[in-house]
């Protein structure tokens, strides 16, 4: 589905990207790890658009994504959860969730798509009229998610859901993230720095350090890696 091959990006005089390349396919669920500041959430912005690449290819279900504009590419299936949730805190919360619902098809589908969304997140379903920016910070994640399915994505990116929630909250927030994928079977392309719940959600993964892939595999290689174990797990 998502194909990225020897993708570069630069900030001025600095390389956040140098020549990654991964495959998402269709049905998966692909997280990506790392320390903060290792390129992360500029790869999802490359994927969205909203940071100009410098070399390399990024293709989407058969679309040359260096083809098409930041703002058409939510029409071909993309949905970004941004890091830092980044909820519209002046509109409720069903308006958030209309928000998203900007393309003919996510229109169309938006009733039965609030019945599922109200379904997977009972809370939201209490606050529809309540100013998303009086939420707590896990109800604000939960309409950045919920604001996500709305536009009836091919793939859900999430950029660090868990950052800033405490850790209980963290993890309802990762269970319903694999209760979208399990029953819906969406495509998950999930970037975070809690690695452990990461990789323990994920069916393949990739680790990315200083703007290169420095391991991948699938869930049971990376857990079992002494290097992942040593550096990321605490082990």
């Amino acid at each position: 589905m998502l194909r990225i091959s020897q993708l570069s990006v630069s900030y001025g005089d600095i390389r956040a990207l140098a020549g990654v390349s991964l495959e998402v396919k269709a049905g998966a669920f692909v997280a990506i790890v790392g320390a903060n500041g290792a390129g992360k959430s500029t790869l999802f912005k490359a994927i969205s658009g909203t940071v100009p690449i410098m070399s390399g290819q990024l293709e989407f279900d058969g679309n040359d994504l260096g083809k098409v504009a930041p703002a058409a590419r939510a029409q071909l299936g993309i949905a970004h959860v941004p890091e830092g949730r980044q909820v519209f805190r002046s509109m409720t919360v069903l308006e958030n969730l209309e928000m998203g619902a900007q393309t003919l098809h996510a229109r169309q589908a938006f009733k039965a798509t609030l019945d599922q969304i109200y379904t997977l997140f009972p809370r939201l379903a209490e606050r529809p009229t309540q100013l998303a920016g009086t939420l707590s910070g896990g109800e604000q994640q939960m309409v950045a998610i919920a604001r996500g399915l709305a536009s009836k994505p091919k793939l859900l990116m999430l950029d660090e859901p868990s950052m800033g929630l405490a850790p209980a909250v963290a993890d309802a927030i990762f269970e319903r993230i694999e209760q979208v994928h399990r029953d819906n079977a969406m495509t998950v392309l999930l970037v975070e720095q809690r690695v452990a719940e990461a990789l323990h959600s994920c069916s393949y993964g990739y680790v990315l350090e200083s703007g290169r892939i420095a391991l991948e595999g699938s869930q049971e290689i990376l857990v079992s890696n002494p290097r992942i174990k040593q550096a990321y797990l605490g082990m």
